[in-house]
This record gives C-alpha cells, sequence and structure tokens, in this order.
C-alpha cells in the first residue's frame, strides 16, 4: 500500500493537454446588450499624468524653519528646573551619562532614562508638528479673518 504512494503517477487529463479558452462569441445572446469593458480610472489617459496621487508631491514642504524654531521652541521650557529643581532636559541628558557609564549594558526596564526618553522626545515632537501647522498655515494664509 505503501509503494503506490510513493510512485509517481501523472493525473488523468492534465498530463499534456492544454486547455482552450472560452470563446465569447459563443456566450453573447441577442437578447443581452454588448459588453463594454469598464474603463479604469488609474489608466485614463491625461489624468495627473498618468498616475493617480492622494496627495501633491510636496506635501510635507519641508521648512528648516520649522526644525529650528521647534527645536528652540522645546529647549527653552523643558530647560527650566520644575521637577525637584532640576529641568527636563538636564535629567534626560544626566540619566544617558549615568546609562553611558555601564555601556555595554543596556538599560534596565526600571530605569529612569525611558521616562525621560519617552517624555522629552514626546514633547519635542509636538512642538515640532504645531510648528510645522502653525508656520505653513501662516505661509500659505490658512489663518485670514
Amino acid at each position: 500500500m505503501a509503494a503506490t504512494f510513493a510512485t509517481p503517477s501523472t493525473v488523468v487529463g492534465l498530463g499534456g493537454s492544454s486547455v482552450s479558452p472560452i470563446n465569447t462569441k459563443a456566450l453573447s445572446s441577442s437578447f443581452l446588450k454588448p459588453t463594454t469593458r469598464a474603463k479604469n480610472p488609474l489608466r485614463v489617459a491625461g489624468a495627473s499624468g498618468g498616475r493617480f496621487t492622494c496627495f501633491e508631491s510636496n506635501w510635507l514642504r519641508r521648512d528648516l524653519n520649522v526644525v529650528g524654531f521647534g527645536l528652540i521652541g522645546w529647549l527653552a521650557p523643558s530647560s527650566i528646573p520644575a521637577i525637584n529643581g532640576k529641568s527636563l532636559t538636564g535629567l534626560f541628558f544626566e540619566s544617558i551619562g549615568n546609562e553611558l557609564a555601564h555601556f555595554p549594558t543596556p538599560p534596565a526596564l526600571t530605569s529612569q532614562f525611558w521616562l525621560w526618553l519617552v517624555t522629552w522626545h514626546l514633547g519635542l515632537f509636538i512642538c515640532l508638528t504645531f510648528g510645522q501647522i502653525g508656520f505653513k498655515g501662516r505661509t500659505e494664509d490658512y489663518f485670514q479673518k
């Protein structure tokens, strides 16, 4: 019984014959309207230069003024000594130094480094996001009366 499963065999009907395509003319009827192929709106000639895009190509509209002012706008308030006489930036940089003191060993999950890392970067990214919205909104007249 096991020998019959081990021997190679061909499936009858699929060995060497090819299947011919269905003739669409044979399936048409005079009672049905002639079929037309639907046009793909993504392939219509002249539509956005042949490409479909949801956003304009320069959607980010990157400006280094936003990065510079956003970084300064976050460093200034995060450097105020408000946490037991220390600043958030100072605590973050101090925790980096403490973790680098035992460099090959990674920071423990209970280390204060992770709290300062997440808090400092979250504040930075929020400042950069609002800076991008405010700066670009003002230059493109979004906030006019």
